[in-house]
């Protein structure tokens, strides 16, 4: 373990993990082997990591959420609680599958919302937003809002979550963006 970090008394970090300084684990959580997460996280109520999972600077894991191996979550990241994430697409109880696990990349900024579902194999863009309760079975672009089960492209938001209208102006920013071959990219900041 290295830096500086809160850990509450009922939570476990095996000894071989690296928690970044400001990092505050909370109750009944459990970071398991070879799992590295960054400075500044939030790791709530009853959440698990691991083994062998990278989390970045800056995220929140909300309760009752599990980071199996073969997740990766970049900086900024966002889980809401009791959101899941899967690592075997054709789970059999009776039948070892450890060796098909497929990887799940959540990246920078985005945030998935509580009781949504991930199906391994996928990539949550940068400054995503996924909807409570979707349920994501394909990729989802960068500054994408998708909703529904299976998940639907409902619309756009900015960097700092605000939904965008037809000008893909951010309500709150001033930022402009601008769509490239159907890619959301920022254009130009205030």
């Amino acid at each position: 373990m290295t830096g500086k970090y809160t850990l509450h008394p009922t939570a476990v970090v095996d000894g071989d993990c690296e928690i970044g300084e400001g990092t505050r684990i909370w109750h009944f959580s459990h970071v398991l082997s070879h799992s590295k997460i960054g400075e500044r996280c939030v790791l709530g109520q009853n959440v698990t990591v691991g083994p062998s999972v990278t989390i970045g600077n800056g995220c929140k894991i909300q309760n009752n959420v599990s980071v199996y191996k073969g997740v990766t979550l970049e900086d900024d990241v966002f889980c809401g609680p009791s959101m899941v994430f899967t690592n075997v697409l054709t789970p059999r109880a009776h039948i070892e599958r450890k060796d098909e696990f497929l990887p799940t990349l959540v990246q920078k900024g985005a945030t998935i919302g509580a009781n949504a579902v991930i199906i391994c194999g996928t990539v949550i863009g940068r400054y995503a937003m996924v909807g409570a309760g979707a349920v994501i079975t394909k990729d989802v672009p960068d500054y994408a809002l998708v909703v529904g089960n299976p998940a639907r492209h409902l619309g756009w938001v900015s960097a700092s979550g605000d939904r965008l209208g037809p000008d893909l102006v951010c309500p709150r920013t001033g930022e402009i963006y601008e769509l490239v071959d159907g890619r959301l990219q920022l254009a130009k900041t205030p």
